[in-house]
């Protein structure tokens, strides 16, 4: 495991109502999980050999620093930029280490993986659910196991993130999915999204927050073309027209999943707007907590 310098850890949330986030925290740098849209690695990033994952130097010093030097709690949310249970936190233990942490400040978690590591640290989710919000989302895009591993073939195949996230149900936490991106032209159908839906009712899942498509920029797109070539040979060329140089690449069929996507979740009792996630997950807390800036 590769040590990096950093100065600081804990940033400010640029945008409060992105699941009602406080504070963002990435203790590694770059993934390993090799799934073929990450948008991570555009270039604007600026993340040098992004397949290696690197710990920052001094990283739980600085967490406890940082939070010990804010006046206000908050939730604090990690997983933006790198999985936080990448296959090395079984043996470095950071992010348990920075769940430690938060719990004795008192501060709420957020947290995004594709990693099924996170069951490890239920009792610590619930000790710092005991004062303030938790709430873990699992990314799963495609619910068949042959099409996930192709699609993200360095994560857990999507069967052991469901299990990963009855197991967060079972110990009461607040779980569900993330269902983004959708693929164009690889998951963006009612099969895929129906038997998505379906699996995370049997979990128990409180929730699935979707984007039916996906973004391409400069450094994500030459790569994602590649292994489109590699893995699913001639889509590159449908992509090219449908899309040209666009950013943001909404399935052609957005319209039309996003009724059904609603009317699947609706029947199931699966919330899925932003602010209704939200309230759920921060019901019951201080005031001072919960307020959305």
């Amino acid at each position: 495991m590769e040590k990096i310098a950093a100065k600081s850890i804990i940033s400010r949330a640029q945008s409060p109502a992105w699941f009602g986030v406080d504070y963002n925290m990435n203790i590694y740098r770059g993934c390993n999980h090799d799934c073929i849209y990450c948008d991570s690695r555009s270039a604007c990033y600026g993340i040098e050999r992004f397949d290696t994952v690197r710990a920052k130097r001094d990283a739980l010093w600085l967490i406890d620093r940082e939070l010990a030097a804010k006046q206000k709690k908050g939730v604090v949310a990690t997983g933006s930029m790198s999985d936080p249970y990448n296959p090395y936190e079984k043996q470095e233990q950071l992010t348990r280490g920075a769940l430690e942490i938060l719990a004795r400040r008192r501060f709420g978690v957020a947290i995004a993986t594709k990693g099924t590591l996170i069951v490890r640290d239920i009792p610590l989710l619930q000790q710092i659910r005991a004062h303030a919000p938790v709430l873990c989302k699992l990314t799963i895009t495609a619910a068949d196991d042959a099409l996930s591993q192709k699609v993200e073939p360095g994560a857990p195949p999507s069967c052991a993130r469901f299990e990963a996230l009855h197991a967060l149900r079972q110990a009461g936490l607040y779980a569900g999915i993330l269902l983004m991106p959708v693929l164009p032209f690889i998951e963006d159908n009612e099969e895929n999204i129906g038997a998505i839906i379906s699996l995370a009712a049997q979990t128990g899942a409180n929730f699935i927050y979707p984007a039916f498509g996906m973004t391409l920029r400069q450094g994500q797109r030459e790569y994602y073309y590649a292994q489109l070539d590699a893995r699913f040979p001639g889509l590159r060329g449908r992509y090219v027209r449908q899309f040209g140089s666009q950013y943001e690449c909404a399935s052609p069929r957005a319209k039309t999943l996003w009724q059904f996507f609603k009317k699947q979740c609706d029947a199931a009792g699966i919330a899925y707007r932003m602010d209704e996630i939200v309230r759920q997950y921060r019901s019951g807390y201080h005031a001072e907590q919960t307020a959305l800036l």
